[in-house]
């Protein structure tokens, strides 16, 4: 795999992982146009986890402060405590295990069966419109406003995310302000439930990895994590200053521009 094709994905990757508009179906739809059939499975596999790794650090870096309360927060809910930082972690917790359970129980079925362009354009255009219908309200409620029952609601959403076009965090943003979440709110807390999914993500596909992977494979990951960091912390950033001011509807008429196109090109 060329430097120039593993800087494409990773840029991919990392501007698409955060922003509502579905990392997974671009990767699939930029591995469909530019990759070959005889592509090195281990090369692939060994690119996904360092990407992973690249988005992961940039939403940590960026969400520092939210990160060491959930670090301190899971510690305290381990011994019992029921404060404010335990509370967050619990959220986070429950509104995680609908997708972890949904993923081992549909992964092959996922994998072999969702990632068409045919699916990948209704998708995205059908949740792109839900987008749109939830953006519509103009509620401020915040991540602490949530109790365990709406967090969990959130959780089943992202479950649907595993299909390629659905977008994590732009259906998760979605069932926040249908819950009555502010824009910036419903972001953060889509944002923050990333950390436990795609550090998962990547766990179960190291395992995959053979240990024996060749020098130039790792350089090439580790190029690849690099620009993916780079493209998702400046994607947070912009995406978060944006919705200090603005609505999610620029990422709405993407999503319904790229559906139709998609479909025009399936079916036409």
């Amino acid at each position: 795999m060329s430097l120039f094709l593993i800087a494409v994905l990773a840029l991919v990757q990392g501007v698409t992982e955060f922003l509502p508009i579905s990392s997974s179906a671009h990767l699939v739809l930029t591995r469909w146009l530019w990759l070959s059939p005889s592509t090195d499975a281990a090369a692939g596999l060994a690119l996904d986890v360092a990407l992973h790794v690249g988005t992961l650090a940039a939403v940590m870096l960026y969400f520092r402060g939210d990160v060491a309360v959930l670090f301190r927060g899971t510690l305290r809910l381990i011994k019992g405590h029921q404060d404010g930082d335990a509370r967050l972690a619990l959220l986070i917790l429950v509104a995680t295990m609908p997708a972890v359970i949904a993923g081992f129980m549909l992964k092959t079925v996922i994998e072999t069966s969702l990632r068409g362009v045919e699916i990948i354009a209704w998708t995205t255009l059908i949740f792109g419109i839900f987008l749109w219908m939830a953006d519509r309200a103009s509620t401020n409620k915040k991540i602490s406003d949530l109790d365990w029952r709406k967090a969990l609601l959130v959780g089943v959403a992202q479950a649907f995310a595993l299909v390629p076009g659905v977008s994590r965090s732009g259906v998760t943003i979605t069932a926040g302000r249908w819950l009555g979440m502010g824009r910036e709110e419903a972001a953060r807390f889509a944002l923050l439930l990333s950390l436990p999914t795609i550090t998962g993500a990547a766990v179960l596909s190291a395992f995959e990895l053979d240990t024996e992977i060749a020098l130039d494979l790792l350089q090439n990951a580790l190029f690849g994590a690099f620009i993916a960091f780079i493209a998702a912390y400046l994607a947070i950033s912009l995406m978060m200053a944006w919705l200090r001011k603005a609505t999610f509807m620029p990422f709405v008429f993407y999503r319904i521009a790229l559906g139709v196109g998609l479909l025009i090109a399936v079916y036409y």
